[in-house]
């Protein structure tokens, strides 16, 4: 199950407003608002507003409990530019682009890991290091050579 919330023509850059969502993307929702309220960024606010829309439309239209929702993608895009000119010296003018973005929120239901029993590769140990036995017949061989 996937709940979408989106936020469309927002008057900041796409790029300052991905810094913001690059901390909340794959955390659980109370972490991500958490997260949001200590951001000292203005892209805070209105990626929160999104935040809490999507959690409102999952527990609406859902029944889905906060405990159990991640954000499983938060991305933005870019939106129109305003273009607008600024006067410059000797009658002249210079373009001004006022960016705007889009903002996209999808949350998903956690899932539980499965807990993978793995066998250590050939040649290893399963405490993480090389076998004794690969390690002892190199040493006997060093000594061997050195020895001739």
């Amino acid at each position: 199950m996937q709940i979408t919330a989106k936020a469309k023509n927002i008057r900041m850059s796409a790029r300052k407003v991905r810094l913001v969502v690059d901390v909340i993307r794959g955390r659980d929702v109370q972490t991500a608002l958490d997260q949001l309220q200590q951001i000292v960024r203005a892209a805070a606010l209105p990626v929160r507003k999104v935040l809490l829309s999507a959690l409102a439309n999952a527990q609406h239209n859902f029944q889905a409990e906060e405990s159990n929702l991640i954000v499983q993608k938060a991305y933005v895009d870019q939106g129109a530019q305003l273009k607008r000119w600024r006067p410059r010296a000797f009658g002249r003018a210079a373009p001004i682009k006022k960016h705007s973005c889009h903002i996209t929120v999808v949350l998903g239901e956690k899932e539980e890991k499965k807990s993978e029993v793995r066998t250590p590769a050939k040649g290893w140990s399963a405490s993480g290091g090389k076998s004794e036995t690969k390690s002892k017949n190199k040493k006997e061989k060093t000594t061997k050579e050195s020895k001739k």
